[in-house]
């Protein structure tokens, strides 16, 4: 029966999506016999051209034609399907390929990738690079114990008796406005000269040391001094190390002073902004210098708590969250007579970045409001640290509790909740300048096994809300060589420049005694480090033979990834480590959960799975099936997998012994040959070590061509495997040439090119002029179309990439190609291998004209219809083809070929920006699957600056006591002088900048972000499949059939006539994003494990040092010089803040 042609405004019959409205649309005949394997025919189209010429005769008018009924359809399928496998067949070459790789069999031999030995090698490997490290720890970490135990403190030191290189010295020097340079101080300051070293990729100097000194730490105090004199002797350890293992790379101690001196030396990398950087704050000090912490902060928000106080307890919190690691956990409340969190956590979660984003942005909605209930707070405190129903760290327990003071002890909430053991330490913090009695505070802190602190004023936040972690730190000083393990940290980024590197960590304890008799001193002195570039780690890994879909990968115990080919953030916080885990830098289902659990417990394990992956370029979806294999790295915390297509079981070794063959072959990479033989693209990969590197590839195979006429394939100084391989594949790339390319006309089948790619590295195209429009990435195992035919069978079409904001394709100007390429399956006895992939260029305009024909009516007998008032003829995609729709769309629902001619433009483009009713259609009868998923490690571009306003809410105003109390005139001084440096420039503390800012970053570098990626692929659905898309009283008929053998599916629509035909789009386009809702993904937290030491009782500890308010006070000289000269309006100059903890005098 057939189906009349549609009207607007009339419904047509037959329910919306309905798979068989018609008759005799059942199962049909499949695609058809395929074209014998010998002498495919000349393409159909060719024979058609002829009739393309006839005139065509005019339509008698839409009610003549009808929609072309599911058997028409399936035979222009069949058509499309034969004359793209004819085409292959003629160019591609697949078959000969084969038989020239036959035919050259002797000079190559199979190898075969045996996973467990492979993993288990590369494990060992890395265990073994990473001992020497742990040994030139200890040796520093001994070495430093022994020099401060043997210093002899000097209370009278002056600067002038200290000779150092201060890192920061050049870039103060270069700043004529330099505080330091004014007073003239750099007399003891060293001045070196550098060498530039590609390993550091820095300039140094191998024969001092470098000293980085907080910005708001004074230099010239007698602490740090003494700091500088007996870390002075580590000079000559560094030395020694560096000697032992000239591949060691930074070697550094950071103090708890916050003194760093680092190996070699090299000047430090100077901010435009604000030096933000403290060692103490750096996630290996973190890490190295105390045990895992299950926190819980409280706010008070009772009414005293206003304006300037409730600020400087915001920032407080903030900066308290930026000392805790993912190995800890957190949460955050406020209290007045109440006690509530924050934030929407209810529970201790993880202090990951996400989760500590959440915390920060919560805190700044607190208001002050109520009366003060010490009691409410500190019971929601224990209630949250006593939950043993959830994830936590299991180790240290603390209360941080921020407030402007009370009277209230609550002694019996400690009774109840931690007496008498005091698992749970108690931190105090007094907040603001105001007169009340802290003594409540202190003994809440000393009762508790905690310590008391003070923070009046802006510039104390920093110092105060780190120096808890000398308190943690007794425990593990205390435990002596039991706690002196070497841990091994999350990737980061390298302040100097190093780019991604995980380093080794080692605690340095303070070995004196105060006095004959009396108790071991409980200090931490600080935590020695040395870093381990991710770089040398991979080099360690197999790159060519685990082929171009094969990796090597590794994870913490946090299921944070240490490599990945996924990992590669494309803008980095130093502050904070770079954690990807497993299951976000691929495509997360229940096979990789359970392996991922399986390597964080340390199991070795085997398991091949069906798995969704990304293809490179992120538009496409491809449903595969690898084998992964795991083992643990011993005396590590990481766990080692490798991960293997089944076709990369086995790969190809070149063994070019006949040098002559080698110089024959080699001559075909000489660009005098390309014009005969087609032009010849080379992987960029270390071939050698003397070879220069080019991101330009024709320099760079001049280069190369350069050292291969000095050097041989078999030089020591050469990668043989991968320089054979490269030779080999030359010559076999060009025996295709001879045999198959080079006697085919490429303009009979609209051709722009064809094409050969291979594992060795060799991409040749032919003929010569096509390399110009080349645009494909010349490492094969980084091309898209190379990676995903490997990984599909048939042929992969592939347009050219289309972003939807960019102006349409210049068909006029330039030629449109569209790839069609396919893997070369070899099987040489039992193993099979894809050692290449072969395909073509068509030619846009031309196989656009083609495919009308293809979908027509026609045939070379075939007369053109006639059809009169009482006949009917079917439309097809070229007579009717302003009123029927066809449409070639890939897997991943991307435009190939249309038979309208104003589309050819749009070919690329997701398909729902051309024809979004027609792609909802399409995936709402399931012929495509949506996958959305979110890509952690985004750069986007910084957010314009909201209005801040003129000034802060609320100012504190004194009263005549506070102006007789020092503790006011101390605190008031250094906030007047913040907020004169302050809003010359825009009301913003510094201390809550953003960290690139602070850094000195440009304003318009880009910033860490989340995207939501949206990607298409195939559904279920294989079969012919005809459709209507009801809406309203305009519908449309469609049909839609997958091409066999291709990743395409064919598509015939009507036209849509009518606007109320319009519905929601489709996303493809990735889009900026807050992630998944933080609030949900806490209540299901991935499996983890923390550290499997813990530190945070031991029975000797001394808890009488528990902060009295002592500290090292500025001079009041100076702030009250300061605070005149802000009365005068006079611009002062900062000055350096003495905030180190008393206890600190060695």
């Amino acid at each position: 029966m057939a189906v009349p042609a549609r009207t607007c405004g009339a419904s047509r019959p037959g329910p919306a999506r309905t798979a068989c409205p018609w008759t005799g649309c059942g199962p049909q005949p499949g695609p058809g016999s395929r074209r014998p394997a010998s002498g495919p025919p000349r393409p159909l189209w060719l024979l058609l051209s002829p009739l393309l010429l006839l005139p065509l005769l005019a339509a008698p008018g839409a009610s003549a034609y009808s929609f072309p009924q599911q058997h028409t359809m399936q035979h222009w399928a069949r058509r499309l399907e034969q004359e793209v496998d004819g085409v292959m067949r003629i160019f591609g070459g697949v078959q000969q390929l084969r038989e020239i790789y036959k035919d050259n069999r002797n000079l190559f031999e199979v190898q075969e990738n045996e996973p467990q030995k492979l993993v288990e090698k590369v494990a060992g490997d890395i265990e073994s690079l990473l001992d020497r490290k742990v040994q030139a720890l200890k040796r520093l970490a001994d070495a430093a114990e022994n020099f401060q135990k043997a210093h002899r403190w000097q209370d009278n030191i002056k600067e002038e008796d200290i000779v150092y290189y201060d890192a920061k010295a050049d870039a103060e020097l270069d700043d004529p406005e330099s505080e330091d340079v004014e007073r003239g101080s750099k007399a003891s300051t060293l001045r070196l000269d550098f060498i530039e070293d590609p390993n550091f990729k820095n300039k140094v100097n191998y024969s001092y040391t470098a000293v980085q000194i907080p910005t708001d730490i004074y230099k010239g105090s007698t602490v740090i001094l003494n700091e500088l004199n007996w870390t002075e002797a580590l000079e000559n350890v560094f030395m020694e190390n560096r000697r032992q293992d000239p591949t060691l790379l930074w070697q550094v101690f950071g103090s708890a002073t916050g003194v760093t001196r680092y190996y070699p030396a090299t000047p430090w990398r100077a901010p435009k902004k604000i030096d933000l950087y403290d060692v103490r704050r750096r996630p290996w000090y973190i890490q190295g210098a105390s045990s895992p912490k299950d926190m819980v902060i409280i706010v008070d928000v009772s009414g005293s708590v206003s304006g300037l106080t409730l600020k400087l307890m915001k920032t407080s919190v903030c900066e308290m969250l930026d000392t805790l690691s993912d190995d800890d956990y957190v949460n955050v409340a406020s209290f007045n007579e109440k006690a509530q969190p924050v934030s929407c956590f209810t529970h201790l979660v993880q202090a990951n970045v996400r989760n500590k984003k959440v915390f920060k942005e919560a805190v700044q909605g607190m208001v002050a409001k109520g009366t003060t209930g010490y009691k409410a707070g500190f019971e929601y405190a224990f209630d949250q640290l006593q939950n043993s129903n959830i994830t936590r760290a299991n180790c240290n327990k603390m209360i941080m509790m921020f407030t402007d003071g009370g009277e209230d002890r609550v002694q019996d909430v400690f009774e109840k909740y931690n007496w008498p053991n005091r698992t749970v330490r108690v931190f105090t913090f007094s907040v603001g300048q105001h007169n009340y009695d802290v003594t409540p505070l202190q003994w809440m802190a000393c009762a508790n096994k905690g310590y008391y602190f003070e923070i009046p004023s802006i510039g104390a936040i920093r110092i105060n809300t780190q120096e808890y972690l000398d308190v943690l730190g007794r425990p593990m000083v205390l435990a002596g060589k039991e706690a002196k393990q070497v841990q091994w940290t999350n990737v980061y980024e390298d302040a100097l420049g190093l780019g991604l590197v995980v380093t080794g960590t080692l605690p340095v304890f303070n070995l004196t005694q105060d006095g004959p008799g009396e108790k071991k001193n409980q200090l931490i002195l600080g935590v020695m480090g040395i870093d381990v570039a991710l770089n040398d780690i991979k080099r360690l890994t197999p790159n060519y033979t685990l082929g171009a879909n094969g990796y090597v990968f590794a994870i913490d115990l946090n299921g944070y990834v240490l490599l990945h080919p996924n990992l590669k953030p494309q803008t980095t916080n130093f502050r904070e480590p770079v954690t990807l885990d497993f299951l976000d830098a691929e495509l997360e289902d229940e096979n990789k959960e359970e392996i991922r659990r399986s390597m964080i417990d340390g199991n070795k394990g085997h398991k091949q799975i069906r798995t969704l992956v990304k293809s490179l370029d992120e538009r496409y979806i491809d449903e595969v099936t690898r084998n992964y294999t795991w083992v643990p790295i011993r005396s590590t915390n990481y766990s080692l997998g490798l991960v293997l297509p089944p076709y990369s079981t086995f790969y190809l070794q070149a063994n070019l012994s006949d040098q002559i063959l080698q110089v024959k072959y080699f001559e075909f990479l000489l660009p005098s040959s390309f014009e005969s033989e087609g032009h010849v693209f080379i992987a960029p990969r270390e071939y050698c070590k003397d070879l220069n590197a080019s991101d330009n590839n024709t320099e760079f195979l001049k280069n190369f061509i350069e050292l291969m006429e000095k050097v041989t394939p078999d030089s020591k100084q050469c990668n043989n495997f991968l320089l054979h391989n490269l030779i080999l594949d030359t010559g076999i790339t060009q025996q295709l040439v001879e045999r198959v390319w080079r006697d085919q006309d490429l303009n009979t089948y609209s051709l722009l090119a064809v094409f050969a790619a291979t594992d060795g590295g060799i991409t040749r195209v032919f003929p010569n002029k096509a390399a110009e429009d080349w645009t494909e990435n010349p490492e094969p195992f980084n091309a898209s179309f190379y990676r995903r035919s490997l990984d599909n069978h048939g042929y992969v079409f592939k347009p050219p990439h289309q972003d939807a904001l960019l102006r349409p394709l210049e068909l006029e100007n330039d030629t449109v190609g569209i790839l069609v390429s396919t893997a070369v399956e070899l099987s040489l006895g039992r193993r099979t291998l894809r050692p290449a992939v072969v395909g073509v260029k068509l030619d846009l305009e031309a196989w656009a004209e083609k495919f009308k024909v293809l979908a027509s009516n026609r045939t070379h007998q075939d007369q053109p219809q006639q059809c009169g008032p009482n006949s009917h003829c079917e439309m097809d995609c070229e007579v009717n083809n302003e009123d029927l729709l066809c449409v070639l769309i890939d897997d991943g629902g991307f435009l190939v070929l249309s038979n309208q001619n104003h589309q050819w433009d749009q070919v690329g483009r997701f398909f729902s920006e051309v024809d979004a009713n027609l792609m909802l259609a399409l995936y709402n009868n399931s012929f495509y699957t949506r996958k959305e998923s979110y890509d952690y490690q985004a750069a986007c571009a910084p957010q314009p600056p909201g209005n801040l306003g003129a000034a802060p809410r609320g100012v504190f105003v004194p009263t005549v006591a506070d102006f007789l109390n020092l503790a006011w005139w101390t605190s008031a001084a250094a906030w007047s002088l913040f907020q004169q440096l302050l809003y010359g420039l825009i009301y913003h503390s510094w201390f809550q900048a953003d960290p690139a800012e602070a850094e000195g970053s440009p304003e318009t570098r880009e910033s860490s972000c989340v995207m939501k990626q949206t990607q298409y692929y195939f559904g279920s659905v294989n079969a012919s499949y005809n459709a209507i898309i009801d809406c309203g009283n305009c519908s449309r008929l469609f049909h839609a059939q997958r091409l066999t053998n291709t990743n395409l599916l064919f598509v015939v629509a009507e036209k849509p006539l009518c606007s109320q035909c319009e519905a929601g789009r489709l996303l493809q386009k990735e889009t900026h994003s807050d992630g998944p809702e933080q609030c949900e993904l806490v209540q299901r937290p991935r499996y983890r494990r923390g550290p499997h030491i813990c530190f945070d009782y031991n029975a000797t500890e001394d808890t009488s040092d528990c902060g009295r308010g002592a500290s090292f006070p500025p001079s009041l000289g100076v702030l009250v010089s300061l605070q005149l000269l802000l009365l005068l309006g006079l611009p002062p100059r900062p000055q350096p803040q003495v905030l180190i903890h008393a206890s600190r005098r060695l």
